[in-house]
């Protein structure tokens, strides 16, 4: 699984004009799922982002996690993360799961995050999405269960 990871002082997705997801403070997470991962991916990968300390204490150092910054998540599946641009001009995506196995995925990765005990918001899977935020810092983060856990 691969992750944008973007700090916020807010975010939305709407579908079809109308909000579907949205939180305030908290973390916009855009997920791409692979063939290879499993439920398991998702939970570490959960567990990575909900424990990241990029959130600012009283000292103004980041020091807490989104928890402890009483924000959200608003977590949104994106295919493209897959998007391989090495040959041509036309990114290839033969390394995104396909929509059926992707899925159950996705909501497996959502279920973590949500038994983590963070507050979580979605985007609706496979659907042509707007989304808005406005990045805080701003502070994002790439994160490849290949290399992050």
């Amino acid at each position: 699984m691969r992750a944008v990871v973007q700090r916020v002082r807010r975010a939305e997705v709407r579908v079809t004009g109308h909000a579907i997801g949205r939180i305030g403070p908290g973390l916009l997470v855009l997920v791409g799922i692979a063939k290879e991962d499993t439920p398991e991916t998702g939970k570490g990968l959960a567990e990575k982002i909900v424990r990241l300390r990029i959130f600012d204490d009283q000292q103004g150092r980041m020091n807490l996690d989104v928890r402890e910054a009483g924000g959200a998540v608003l977590a949104v599946s994106e295919f493209t993360l897959y998007g391989d641009c090495r040959k041509g001009r036309r990114p290839s995506y033969a390394g995104a799961a396909r929509p059926d196995d992707a899925l159950p995925l996705y909501l497996a990765f959502v279920e973590s995050l949500k038994a983590l005990g963070v507050k979580v918001e979605t985007g609706e899977f496979r659907a042509m999405m707007e989304v808005e935020l406005v990045n805080d810092g701003p502070v994002t983060l790439l994160l490849d269960s290949d290399r992050t856990f």
